[in-house]
C-alpha cells in the first residue's frame, strides 16, 4: 500500500514542537483523526523513540495542532490541540498546550486564515476548543509574514526570536468549569495507600494540583533526570494526581483518571532557593518568585508548560493556596523557576462572592516565541 499524503507544517511553539494541520485537510469525522496523528508521529512505539514518525520520543515533541475557521463570533480561528502518546496508541484531547498556543496566531496569519494587518501589528483571537477559552495572541509582522527575528530570549530555547504575547482571558474553569473545582483554595487530599496530602487544586488555562515539595520529601530543586531515576516517587505522584482528578470532577473513578494522561498536571512547588538548571546555570533565590517541578504524561517536564505557568501564576494570587504561601511576591510579575530557567508571567485574580471559593481569574499573560520549521506534504503509513 502506498504512503498517504497530507498538507502540513511543522512548528516550534515555546518549548514544544507540533505538526500543524488545517482543519479543511482532515477528515470531516473526528473519529478518523487519531489513526492519522498516531501514524504521523510514529506511535505507538514500545522503544519510546518514535523513529518511524515526526515525534521526538517525549511528550513535548509529540503534539498536533489543528487550525480552522472559527465556530464562535468572538474568535478569528478555532484551534484544537492533540497530545499523541509515545508508547501507547492514544491521542488525548483533554487539555490545551500553552506553548503550542504561541504558534497558532502566526500560523493563521501565514496561512491566510486571517487577514494580514495593515499596521504590522497582528492580533489574533484564538478559540481553543479543548478548553472553550479565548486566547489573544499579539505579535509583529515582517512584511506579509509573522516576524521571526527578534531579541527576546526564552530559557530552554537557544538564541533569540520575535516575542508573542499570549493573553489567556478568563482562564478559570478551562476543564471543570470552576477556578477552584472543590470550592477551596487548599484541601487535605486523601490518597489510597499513601495517606493525606495538603494540596491546592486550581483550574486556570489547564487544571493543576500543587503540593509543597517538602511535604513529599523533596527539595523542589531536583532536575528531571533525578526524578526519572526514582520510579517509585513518580508513581506516588501519579496516585496523588489520580485522587486529585476525581476530587476535581475530571474523572469519576481512579481507574478513569488513569486513562486521562494529560490533565490534571501535578506539580511540586517550593519557595525561592538556589538551584541549578539543565544548562548548568546557577539560579539564586533572588532570581525567582517561586519554583516548580511539573509532571505530565508521567514524565518530568524539562520546561514548565505555558498553561501550567498561567495556572501557577493565578494560584499564587489566591489567598490560602499552597503557592500563595510560598511565593516571594504578591504583586507584579511572577518569575517561575523551572529546570530550563525562569519564566515570567502575570495574572489578575479578583474577589467574586458568587464564585466557588469567592474568587475569579481575570487573565493570565505570558511571552513566548515560535518559528515555522517546514511546510509541505507529510507522508505517513496508514495502519489498520
Amino acid at each position: 500500500m502506498p504512503q498517504a499524503r497530507i498538507r502540513a507544517s511543522f512548528m516550534r511553539g515555546g518549548t514544544s514542537k507540533a505538526i500543524m494541520f488545517r482543519r479543511e485537510d482532515l477528515p470531516e469525522d473526528r473519529k478518523d483523526w487519531d489513526p492519522i496523528f498516531l501514524a504521523a508521529m510514529g506511535s505507538p512505539d514500545p522503544n519510546g523513540r518514535q523513529l518511524d514518525g515526526m515525534g521526538g520520543g517525549v511528550s513535548s515533541l509529540s503534539k498536533v495542532c489543528i487550525v480552522g475557521k472559527p465556530s464562535r463570533p468572538d474568535a478569528d480561528v478555532d484551534y484544537t490541540f492533540a497530545q499523541v502518546q509515545v508508547k501507547d496508541a492514544l491521542v488525548d484531547y483533554s487539555g490545551n498546550c500553552g506553548n503550542m498556543s504561541t504558534a497558532i496566531g502566526p500560523f493563521a496569519v501565514d496561512e491566510g486564515l486571517v487577514p494580514r494587518p495593515a499596521d504590522g501589528k497582528a492580533v489574533v483571537r484564538i478559540h481553543n476548543t479543548n478548553t472553550s477559552k479565548i486566547i489573544v495572541a499579539r505579535f509583529d509582522m515582517d512584511g506579509d509574514y509573522a516576524a521571526v527575528d527578534g531579541d527576546f530570549a526564552v530559557d530552554g530555547i537557544a538564541g533569540t526570536a520575535a516575542p508573542v504575547r499570549l493573553e489567556f482571558t478568563d482562564p478559570g474553569g478551562a476543564k471543570t468549569g470552576k477556578l477552584l473545582p472543590t470550592g477551596n483554595a487548599r484541601d487535605d487530599l486523601k490518597v489510597e495507600g499513601l495517606g493525606t496530602f495538603t494540596v491546592s487544586m486550581v483550574d486556570a488555562a489547564n487544571p493543576c494540583i500543587f503540593v509543597n515539595a517538602e511535604d513529599l520529601g523533596k527539595t523542589g530543586t531536583e532536575l528531571p533526570d533525578q526524578l526519572e531515576a526514582d520510579p517509585e516517587f513518580l508513581e506516588k505522584l501519579q496516585k496523588i494526581r489520580r485522587a486529585g482528578s476525581v476530587a476535581m470532577g475530571i474523572a469519576p473513578t481512579l481507574e478513569a483518571a488513569a486513562e486521562i494522561r494529560v490533565v490534571p498536571f501535578i506539580a511540586m512547588v517550593v519557595s525561592p532557593r538556589a538551584m541549578s538548571t539543565l544548562s548548568g546555570r546557577q539560579l539564586t533565590a533572588d532570581d525567582m518568585s517561586i519554583a516548580i517541578r511539573l509532571i505530565s504524561n508521567g514524565q518530568p517536564h524539562r520546561a514548565v508548560p505555558v498553561t501550567a505557568s498561567v495556572c501557577l501564576a493565578v494560584a499564587t494570587r489566591i489567598e490560602g493556596s499552597v503557592p500563595h504561601a510560598l511565593v516571594a511576591n504578591h504583586e507584579g510579575p511572577i518569575r517561575i523557576a523551572q529546570p530550563s530557567g525562569v519564566t515570567t508571567v502575570d495574572a489578575l485574580v479578583e474577589k467574586a462572592p458568587g464564585e466557588p471559593g469567592g474568587v475569579r481569574a481575570d487573565h493570565g499573560a505570558v511571552f513566548r516565541t515560535c518559528r515555522r520549521l517546514f511546510e509541505g506534504t507529510l507522508l505517513y503509513r496508514p495502519r489498520s
